[in-house]
């Protein structure tokens, strides 16, 4: 394709294709790339356009694009976790183990309040307003004791 007619179908078609590639992907950079990646593609490629359905051809390029680059981003995510999951079963040889350490780090550590805040939180599995409402304090001081929390038993973990 002539560069002139791929200059005339991107002034006429860029910003509909960038609001269907935002659409999809939710991402601006992303979008864009999409986008340029179609133009690209038509530039530098053998695809001949018919009158009157280069928007529709432009339209499903851009949206299978997308498809492809969050199926490409799943697949990613999923080799990612697999990869974390093996790291922490030959780290850590049980889920109970880590629990009893974690119950433990706990039971030493912390005040009264804090055990029963981080209990009522992960075990009873309250929301920030119950345990405020039970303990007879704010929902902010319930983030502050359980983002403190959190805190020091990551960075013993971290260890």
């Amino acid at each position: 394709m002539e560069k002139k007619d791929v200059q005339r179908l991107f002034m006429q078609h860029y910003a509909k294709m960038l609001r269907v590639a935002r659409t999809i992907l939710g991402d601006e950079q992303e979008s864009k790339d999409v986008v340029s990646d179609v133009f690209a593609n038509l530039l530098h490629g053998h695809t001949v356009l018919v009158d009157g359905s280069e928007e529709r051809y432009l339209l499903t390029s851009v949206r299978n694009q997308c498809l492809k680059r969050l199926r490409h981003e799943e697949v990613k995510q999923r080799m990612s976790c697999k990869m974390v999951t093996a790291e922490l079963s030959t780290d850590m040889c049980d889920e109970d183990e880590r629990m009893a350490d974690i119950d433990e780090f706990v039971a030493t550590h912390f005040s009264q309040q804090e055990r029963r805040i981080f209990c009522l939180r992960f075990s009873d599995g309250c929301s920030y307003a119950e345990i405020a409402a039970s303990e007879g304090i704010s929902t902010v001081a319930v983030w502050k004791h359980l983002s403190h929390v959190l805190t020091l038993i990551r960075n013993h973990f971290k260890k």
